[in-house]
């Protein structure tokens, strides 16, 4: 047995990156080599040198490393363990609990796989529901698509994408998959605490690479991810619902190891092959006929510039975006996602229906009007205004309390019951509100409830 196994010799070190001798036959690229004390450090191979030489990027830390190391090529792919026995649990890039319960019950799968062929693809544009108002009126997700939520710190990112999970398990009986890649363990740990006190960790799957590991190991965790999620869509045939924190990381990462590699800088010192390694990791999101992966990515755009390349390559992937505005947040406004930013390619006659079309077209109209008339208003008050005007102000403003929402993952702080709406009765209560119907409620009977049924007409 000894015999089969590919023994090499390590020739160089330089921090990540290791290049190793094989005399015997050449490793593949990806294949996984390890060397070290009790095999402890793990290289995935990344390019030939030469009929002998192999170079590599390190995914553990390589102290104590040296020349002359024996390096075993394992002739495998790194692999991350797939199984019922992962739901509840916290794992990292090779696949190895980080939550103290204990091992992990698994079948272990290769995380670089081959997208879905075109013609095993769905072809069918559905609509996700969320049971959010906001997103699913003005922005509605894709079932199987990508949905970018760009948004700075204290904005309320985590909280969406807790209750977004937490419907997803109530409406969609399905499994979440959040995946943390270059994230920080304080904000790690608190979604790990968030999930828990929400009570939906039973159904979701946790993957980290975390911001002080090496750059290979947190380039590779969206794709430990989305092996985990396959196994979800394609043996269990069940949604999943896929986060991942933050995208701008994992180009992070891939430029690092570009640069580590020895590879020329593109534009603004991005890897040449940016595109094309995003291209490997979003192209397998996608829904078939046994079920789909629904993304919702964070996206952190570098100083506001929309056109660094990072975020207009991530752009061009996405089927929605939802933007957070700060603005909103101070207000009180939560969701804080900014209406007139946030935009789908789901939002057409023939997917969603002429109606849902018509009623975000006039909301937007409606909101864009009260947009252009607030600095008037500031400084002439609202008296000023022409009385169309002035009804256009305050249907925008009873949409903008409309669309708050009391989320389930929030209750310990607001007191509030969650509510969850559906599609049909948030649509109903956009209709009522533009069509004055409630022209005569004050506008804070609009704030924090759920349909418009529970406004008590009767009652004022």
């Amino acid at each position: 047995m000894s015999e089969q196994v590919n023994r090499g010799t390590v020739v160089s070190v330089r921090g990540s990156v290791v290049d190793a001798w094989f005399p015997q036959r050449l490793p593949d690229i990806f294949n996984v080599l390890r060397t070290g004390d009790d095999n402890r450090i793990v290289i995935e191979v990344n390019t030939h040198l030469n009929a002998n030489t192999v170079r590599g990027i390190a995914l553990t830390p390589t102290q104590g490393l040296g020349r002359g190391a024996e390096v075993v090529d394992t002739g495998r792919f790194l692999e991350v363990p797939v199984g019922k026995g992962l739901l509840g649990r916290v794992i990292n890039v090779f696949g190895s609990p980080i939550d103290l319960k204990g091992e992990i019950e698994g079948t272990p799968k290769p995380i670089h796989q081959k997208p879905v062929p075109l013609t095993e693809q769905s072809t069918v544009s559905e609509i996700f529901t969320t049971g959010i108002k906001a997103i699913d009126v003005l922005a509605p997700l894709e079932r199987g698509g990508k949905a970018g939520l760009f948004g700075g710190a204290g904005v309320g990112k985590t909280v969406l994408i807790t209750e977004m999970i937490n419907n997803t398990v109530k409406k969609h009986h399905g499994v979440s998959i959040f995946c943390g890649i270059g994230e920080r363990c304080r904000e790690g740990e608190e979604i790990y605490r968030d999930m828990i006190s929400a009570g939906v960790l039973d159904n979701t799957v946790m993957v980290f690479g975390q911001m002080n590991e090496p750059p290979g190991a947190r380039f590779r965790v969206g794709h430990a991810a989305l092996t985990v999620a396959e196994y979800f869509r394609d043996e269990m045939h069940q949604d999943v619902l896929l986060m991942m924190d933050n995208i701008f990381r994992f180009v992070q990462a891939g430029s690092e190891v570009s640069g580590l590699m020895g590879q020329l800088p593109s534009r603004l010192g991005y890897q040449p092959t940016l595109g094309t390694e995003l291209a490997e990791l979003e192209e397998r999101i996608c829904n078939t006929k046994a079920g789909a992966i629904t993304s919702i990515q964070a996206v952190y755009v570098p100083a506001d510039d929309f056109t660094d390349p990072s975020a207009s390559h991530t752009f061009g992937h996405l089927s929605a975006s939802i933007v957070l505005s700060r603005k909103r947040a101070s207000e009180g406004l939560y969701p804080a996602v900014d209406l007139l930013q946030s935009w789908s390619k789901m939002l057409m006659p023939h997917i969603v229906g002429e109606r849902h079309y018509t009623i975000a077209r006039e909301i937007r109209k409606t909101l864009t009007i009260y947009e252009d008339l607030k600095d008037i208003i500031a400084m002439l008050g609202i008296a000023e205004l022409s009385r169309e005007d002035q009804r256009t102000v305050y249907r925008a403003r009873r949409l903008e309390r409309f669309f708050t929402q009391p989320f389930f993952t929030t209750e310990q702080f607001t007191g509030l019951p969650g509510k969850m709406v559906s599609l049909e009765d948030a649509l109903d209560g956009c209709e009522r509100i533009l069509n004055d119907e409630f022209a005569d409620v004050p506008e804070s009977m609009l704030y924090m409830i759920g349909s418009i049924d529970e406004v008590d007409k009767d009652g004022l």
